[in-house]
């Protein structure tokens, strides 16, 4: 048996394809390269370069590859700025692709399918920590996009029997230990890179986006998961596929929030840099706190995240950082 893997050369997905391959599974992998790259796609792994939303290219791609038997989906476009002043790309891309994903998928009789959610379908949340059961409602087009790909794959596997997992999760932070692989957007708009890239060199100084959220020092709290945790859980989410079980949801995170200038200060004791910022105005869409509650991904997937420990976190992705100042262009 093998696994496609949609968005294999992303931050998250090259890192799952890398766990893939280190636990000896085949992976193949899908990418059109638009904010993947190329070198971040283990060698093991086969590639094709091509867009989800072309049928005949994916009809293809299975073809060539029988032992297919499941799909993990990260190809999605998943930037929240970007969505509120150009949300029709967000729904053309990331709705309408996985409409055509899905009609492939049945063609050829491939029936299992994790797809990389999102906490932005909780909007704001009500409670804090977050549970799987709480209502859905987006304050964003992206969080949109991706709760009404939940909702087409949960009408799919009726229709159908496509079995589907979303994990919905929160901020991915980190990279792989060796600093061989690690995140590279362009533009990049997350607050951990950022931070490291000023204490690199690469930027001159950190904006935090908003001081007067209802969090106990101003700024958002967000909950951060590393790669590899996340790359485990979904490669659990293949097992309990295979295993029979009916589709579901999960949270992954690490049930506990960092505000913005909590994750400065630890990157300043992590990196050693003065690391310089200063405060600007508010970005739209984005809520005061996100926090996971994961128990329901730990009992019934048997997830234990390994990198559990922010200063953990922050020092692979500074690994990365300080090596590849200028993400994969360095070419190491």
């Amino acid at each position: 048996m093998a696994i496609l893997v949609l968005g294999g050369a992303g931050y998250i997905g090259s890192h799952t394809v890398d766990r893939l391959v280190e636990k000896g599974d085949k992976a193949v992998v899908v990418d059109n390269l638009v904010t993947g790259h190329r070198q971040a796609v283990n060698k093991n792994a086969k590639f094709y370069q091509g867009d989800i939303a072309d049928q005949e290219f994916m009809r293809h791609v299975f073809l060539e590859n029988p032992d297919l038997d499941a799909v993990i989906h990260f190809a999605a476009f998943s930037l929240v700025a970007e969505s509120m002043t150009n949300p029709l790309k967000y729904f053309d891309n990331n709705t309408a692709g996985l409409i055509k994903l899905l009609e492939v998928m049945n063609e050829v009789g491939v029936k299992k399918l994790v797809f990389s959610s999102t906490a932005a379908t909780y909007g704001i949340p009500k409670e804090m920590p977050i549970k799987e059961t709480d209502s859905q409602e987006p304050i964003n087009p992206y969080g949109e996009s991706k709760l009404m790909m939940e909702k087409i794959m949960h009408w799919s596997d009726l229709a159908y029997g496509i079995k589907f997992v979303a994990l919905r999760y929160f901020n991915v932070a980190g990279a792989k230990p060796d600093g061989s692989i690690g995140e590279d957007h362009h533009p990049e708009t997350h607050l951990l890179p950022i931070v490291l890239q000023v204490a690199a060199g690469s930027r001159d100084k950190l904006k935090i986006f908003g001081n007067d959220y209802e969090t106990p020092d101003g700024t958002n709290v967000r909950d951060y998961v590393h790669p590899y945790d996340l790359a485990d859980a979904h490669i659990l989410a293949v097992d309990y596929l295979r295993a029979g079980h009916e589709s579901t949801a999960f949270n992954l995170g690490s049930s506990k929030g960092f505000s913005n200038m909590e994750i400065l200060k630890t990157a300043r004791e992590v990196t050693g840099k003065a690391i310089p910022a200063e405060f600007a105005p508010r970005r739209p869409g984005d809520p005061d706190t996100l926090i996971a509650a994961s128990d329901k991904a730990k009992t019934i997937l048997g997830w234990n995240p390994q990198f559990d420990d922010i200063h953990k976190i922050i020092a692979t992705a500074w690994k990365w950082h300080s090596t590849h100042p200028n993400g994969y262009e360095d070419g190491r």
